[in-house]
């Protein structure tokens, strides 16, 4: 029985994919193994979003030992004939996934073959294998509405295409019947689920919380312009004891006229209007937005708006990301702001986030109540999630899925750190 080893990059919906793919490999008579040096073939499902990801995977496939090796995901399907160090391998695109089967018996008997066909498909009726047992990620859709300027995703991943309501209801209902405590809601944009098939995300996550069990449901990245059409539906929604009180929108840009050269379809004071909104009935609850710093033509009086945004509404999860020009794009052929006010402005941007995230973690100092064990961490420790979805650290003897009473006494910028309590 052959043996297959995978490594995943970039967001929660390429981890999906690794899920599904594992899953019909198994399916067809194939191990799925953790140990590199006994696999007989190397899977990477890579991500494409910015240039250092690029980098990193190439410096990757040199480390890699000298074994089959086939590169999914995001960066073959939008750069095949664009990187040289693609050529020698077998590669698939996440709308082959699944011919993954196929794919790794030609390459397994020395053939190259490549999959990259755009193709409707629906990955919630293939079969998957978790790789955290707490946690079902139910990918909601793939590709997205938008037609940013600075991505290079849209050509992996394509236009929207919603998954049928019933579909993600069954996964959803079959995983909570098996124990798992939490659901991620994934997609490149949640927020613009349902525009292809005349249905919306609050529709969707009003049925998922009507199912009975002891679990809870993270939302994923969602855009403000979607959101802003039916902000009253998802917060009533967000006030259910089974959301996690997490809402990750990102700004990109604290600058209207930067928005609109990105082709972002919404303004800062629709973003703003959400934050306002939920944190009125929900004060506590936990904000993360993602920012590019140094996007082409950009002044650092616009990035000043940007960190003047973050630090007046308090944000306290921030991915910072600097200006990649991404092959065909349209940002690309902009004008560049030149590298050292880029990397000025990261700085800039970091040390303000570091301090918000700190200050609001204080706020946190002696809270006491229950978490959801989700992760193992280093050194004896296990990593949980309260309702607000903060990461909270805590020493002792559990279990995945495991639900424990905690009391924080001590915070850092990115944790909260606890011990038990009976």
């Amino acid at each position: 029985m052959e043996k297959i080893y995978f490594e995943t990059y970039g967001c929660a919906l390429n981890f999906a994919d690794t899920e599904t793919m594992m899953g019909l490999l198994k399916k067809e008579g194939y191990e799925i193994t953790s140990n590199i040096e006994e696999a007989n073939l190397i899977i990477i499902n890579s991500c494409t979003v910015k240039g250092p990801t690029d980098n990193n995977l190439k410096k990757r496939l040199k480390e890699l030992p000298n074994k089959p090796i086939i590169i999914a995901g995001c960066l073959p399907q939008a750069q095949y004939g664009k990187l040289k160090e693609l050529k020698k391998y077998s590669l698939i695109g996440p709308h082959q996934l699944k011919r993954i089967g196929t794919v790794v018996e030609e390459t397994l008997n020395n053939n190259t073959v490549i999959l990259l066909a755009e193709e409707k498909h629906d990955n919630l009726k293939m079969p998957h294998i978790r790789k955290n047992d707490s946690i079902e990620i139910i990918p909601i859709s793939s590709g997205c509405k938008g037609d940013c300027t600075y991505c290079i995703t849209k050509k992996a991943r394509g236009d929207l295409i919603s998954y049928k309501p019933e579909l993600i209801l069954e996964r959803a209902q079959k995983a909570i019947t098996q124990g798992i405590k939490e659901i991620w809601i994934t997609s490149q944009d949640a927020g613009a689920y349902g525009l292809d098939i005349k249905t919306t995300l609050p529709k969707l996550l009003k049925k998922l919380i009507e199912i009975p069990g002891n679990y809870k449901i993270r939302l994923g990245i969602a855009n403000p312009n979607h959101i802003i059409k039916y902000l009253d539906e998802l917060i009533e929604i967000f006030q259910s004891d089974k959301m996690f009180k997490f809402l990750h929108i990102p700004l990109q840009s604290g600058n209207d006229e930067v928005l609109k050269r990105m082709n972002r379809y919404y303004n800062v004071k629709d973003w703003i209007e959400i934050i306002k909104r939920f944190r009125e009935k929900m004060p506590k609850i936990t904000i993360r937005t993602d920012i590019i710093c140094g996007f082409p033509g950009e002044t650092d009086n616009q990035f000043r708006d940007t960190v003047y945004l973050i630090e007046k509404y308090e944000i306290p999860i921030v991915h910072i990301s600097k200006f990649w020009k991404r092959p065909g794009t349209k940002a690309a052929r902009m004008k560049q702001t030149l590298p050292f006010n880029i990397k000025k402005r990261y700085a800039w941007l970091t040390n303000s986030f570091n301090w918000v995230a700190f200050q609001q973690n204080r706020r946190w100092l002696n809270w006491s109540g229950p978490i959801i064990i989700n992760e193992k961490g280093k050194d004896d420790t296990w990593i949980g999630k309260n309702d607000y979805y903060k990461q909270i650290i805590v020493k002792g003897n559990y279990k995945l899925g495991q639900t424990i009473n905690v009391k924080v006494f001590n915070t850092t910028t990115h944790d909260l750190r606890a011990i038990e309590t009976k």
